[in-house]
This record gives C-alpha cells, structure tokens and sequence, in this order.
C-alpha cells in the first residue's frame, strides 16, 4: 500500500510541476508579446497608444494630427490643413521617448510585476512638432482675411442735402490675437475648433470725389451761374479736395483761377505784420491788427503797410508771399481811395484766357494760394515747423504764427463759412467782399481753418459773378458747401 501511495505522490508532483511550467512558459511568451507593445495606459502627444505597436502607435498620430483644423470667423467654418501653415510633428522623437519608457524596466522585473498584474508608473510622452508663426500669419493675412473681412461701408453723400447717411461698420481678423489660439488647437488631439476674433472697423469716410459731387449739387441748386474756386485741405493726411466751377461746369486749376482778393488780402498782411513787427505787437500795433481782422477796417491795413515797408508796404508783403512760393498772390497799392498802382503783376493765374474773373489789379489770389498760406500758419502753430519757419526762422516763431491764429479767430461775422458750422465750433478765418459805388456785389469769399472733433481742415471759397452775386443766394452757398465739409469731417454714428 505504500508503495502505490508513493507512486501517486510522485506523479502528482510532476504534473504539478509540468503546469506550473506550462503555465510560466505561457504566461512568459504573453508577456514578451505584450512587452513589444506600449504599455497599457501609455499616452503620447495626449493619445492613448496603449497595447499598440510602433506602426499602429505612430498611425494614430498622424491620423489626428494631420487632420484639419477648423477656424470659425464671421459666420463660416474654415478647414486649414496643418501642413500648410507650418506645423508637423516629429513622430519619430515622440516613439523613441515611448520606446525608451517602454523598455526601461529590467526584463525580469517587469515580467513579476506581469505574473502579479502589478502595472509599473509611466508618464505621457509630450507633444513634439514644429511651427512657423510666420507662415500661419501670413496664411491669415493673404488667404482668410481677403475672404472672410467685411469692409467698412463708407458714408454715401444724401443727395440734394448737406448730410451724409451713416456708413456700415466692418470686420477686420485680428491676426495677432489670433495666432495663439490655432496654435493651441493644432498642439491639441481633441479641441481642435477654435473660433477667432476681429476688430470691428468703423464707418470710413466717403470718398473727397463723393464730397465734390455734394459741393457740386449744393452750387447747381444755387441760382448762381459765376465762378467758384474751391480749395480743402485735410490737416490731419495732407489730402486736398481742389476744383474750379464756371457756369454749372467744372473748370480746371492748374494754373489756378484768379480772383480778387478783396479783404482775404489781409491775411498775408496780418502775416507780414508780425514778421516785421512782432513778434509781440505793440499796443498800437495790436489795435491795428485787430481792426484789420475783426473789421476789415482799410486804413488799419495801410498803416500796418506803411510801417512794414514805408511808401511801398504792399510790395513788401507781395515779395514776402512769393519767397513762400505763393506765387498768384500780390497787393499792388494801398487801400486808400485815391491810392496809386506802385505794381502791376501778371501771374500764372490772371493770363489765362479760359476763364473771365476781372481780378483786381491792386489784390488778387487764388483759393490755393490763400489755402497754402493757412496751412503754413496753422503748421507753425501747432510744431514750429513749416514753410513760414523755414524761410524766416529769425523773424517768425511758434508763438507769432498763434498770435495770428488768435486774431483771424477773433473775425465773427456769422455768415459764409461760419454760418454753416454748429453753434461753438472754432473757425479762424477772413472773409471778404466788394460793394460798388452802386452796391452791387461781384465777389464774395472766405479762407478759414476750422477745427473740429473729426479733423481740422482749411477751407477756402471765392466766388465771382459778371454782373451782380447776389448776397442771400451765393453766402447761403457758402454756408452750405462749409456745413457739407464740416458733415464730411464728422458722419453721423449709425
């Protein structure tokens, strides 16, 4: 009986041994199987890659990181394939990193942590890729901004009125703040929709050829058939808006149509004087001044004329306006009745033949000259700089070309430009105009700089008429040309 007993023992012992170690075999063949793939719970660049192999493991990177992306902007969706702005990943430095983690741990340890399903720590491969921000701006720039940007709709004149109806704002794609963003959706496996912002633009301006064909409506509605000469400069981008009219038909300006200058002569004059003079006027000086400006008074002139240059005053200021290149601007005499010719000035402006004015042939300018002359003055004004510096820097400061402004600031008449300014708009400006002996009117104008929330501009307007401008018709048209300007620089908010 032992015997049998023993038998049995021994054998049993064997067959268990057997198992065991068809068991070990078994479970050491899965584990080498399993020990060629990544381990479970592996991620590389956010993807779970666990149990995969390196092919399937670098397929499944690809596949989500060469998808599209997608941009949402101005209401459409926009597929953009990474590749084409720059950005691509480095597979192979990615799986070189998993495989290292993958095979760090001693064969044997990691086969009795497999027997005791004991799972060893690993850690997430990052992202490896390169980028080129320059390449995504300029894909932004060059491809989605011309489609998807919603221009600005600019404010269109109101036919037969001085207004301009509202413009419609647009959309422009901010690229910068956009930049960021994609680049975190093509770094990411899951978001990878990201909505980008845009500036919101403004109403623009109308066009200066949109604001001609306003003044010109104003003056076709006016029973005016003379000559107007128009000249606006924008102080703030150097833009001018410049054209004759004669008769209902635009004319051409170059040369420019001369006109009397009448009172606006008192400009360059007013100039002169603090060149001369100044820059602090005396007490009797400033008096002069003053009435020169605010009264248009004519003996006040031909004193100031007199003290800056004796018996030939007028030629001084002439000379002085031509070294400044004003060149179709001149005083020929004094004021005073009586008063002889000491000059007779023939310039690009009063030969022309095209055009019949009757200029003066004791004052004349043009709307472009007397516009220039403003412009210097205001530009010294504000910075010192300017024509007027350049050519005198000793004789005329920052501060004479203020003192200047402050007189033709102090000139409020309440018609022509100024009249078609809201109530408390600064205007610096002269106006000008010549009555007969049988009073009647030919000329009317006015030279201003007019400051506004919007932009300051110079505006200048001479009219002429052969027989008679009638006061009411033709200084209404100047006040609503001036109110169409100062519209121009301030359009109503939609």
């Amino acid at each position: 009986m032992r015997s049998n007993s023993s038998f049995f023992l021994r054998w049993g012992s064997l067959s268990f041994l057997a198992a065991a170690l068809i068991l070990a075999v078994v479970q050491l063949t899965a584990y080498s199987r399993a020990r060629s793939n990544y381990p479970q719970g592996m991620r590389i660049a956010g993807i779970p890659v666990g149990g995969l192999t390196q092919p399937q493991a670098a397929e499944r990177l690809l596949t989500v990181y060469t998808a599209p992306i997608e941009i949402r902007y101005a209401e459409s969706s926009i597929q953009i394939a990474p590749a084409a702005i720059g950005f691509q990943i480095n597979t192979e430095a990615m799986l070189a990193a998993a495989d290292l983690q993958r095979t760090s741990q001693p064969f044997w340890n990691g086969y009795w942590d497999y027997l005791w399903n004991t799972r060893a720590s690993i850690s997430d491969v990052p992202l490896v890729a390169e980028f080129s921000a320059d390449r995504l701006r300029a894909y932004l720039s060059q491809e989605v901004a011309p489609r998807y940007d919603q221009p600005a709709a600019p404010a269109q004149p109101v036919p037969g009125q001085t207004s301009f109806a509202p413009g419609a704002p647009g959309l422009t794609l901010d690229v910068e703040s956009a930049l960021p963003l994609i680049e975190d959706a093509l770094r990411s496996p899951t978001n990878r929709v990201v909505a980008i912002s845009a500036s919101r633009t403004g109403p623009g301006r109308p066009s200066l050829e949109n604001l001609k064909i306003l003044i010109k409506q104003i003056v076709d509605l006016t029973p005016f058939d003379g000559v107007m000469g128009f000249y606006m400069l924008d102080l703030q981008t150097g833009q001018e808006l410049h054209f004759g009219y004669d008769q209902n038909n635009e004319i051409g300006v170059q040369p420019d149509i001369a006109f009397t200058a009448s009172s606006t002569i008192k400009i360059p004059v007013l100039v002169s004087t603090l060149k001369n003079l100044g820059p602090s006027l005396s007490e009797e000086n400033d008096a002069l001044a003053l009435e020169m400006i605010t009264k248009s008074e004519n003996p006040a002139t031909d004193a100031l004329m007199n003290r800056i240059g004796a018996e030939r005053g007028p030629l001084v200021v002439t000379q002085e306006m031509q070294a400044l290149g004003i060149s179709n601007t001149f005083i020929g005499g004094y004021f005073y009745d009586g008063a002889p010719l000491l000059q007779r000035f023939d310039t690009p402006a009063n030969q022309r033949s095209d055009v019949i004015t009757n200029p003066d042939a004791y004052n004349q300018t043009t709307p472009s000259d007397m516009g220039s002359l403003l412009a210097d003055i205001y530009q010294c004004a504000q910075s010192g700089g300017g024509g007027l510096t350049a050519l005198y820097p000793e004789q005329i400061t920052q501060q004479s070309c203020q003192t200047m402004l402050e007189y033709l600031k102090r000139d409020r008449i309440g018609v022509l430009i100024e009249a078609g300014l809201p109530e408390g708009t600064q205007i610096a400006h002269k106006h000008g105009w010549i009555s007969g002996v049988d009073g009647i009117i030919q000329n009317i104008s006015d030279a201003a700089i007019v400051y506004t929330p919007g932009g300051n501009y110079v505006l200048v307007i001479y009219t002429y008429h052969p027989v008679q401008a009638v006061w009411e018709p033709v200084s209404g048209m100047i006040a609503n040309i001036s109110q169409a300007v100062y519209n121009y620089f301030n359009l109503p908010t939609q």
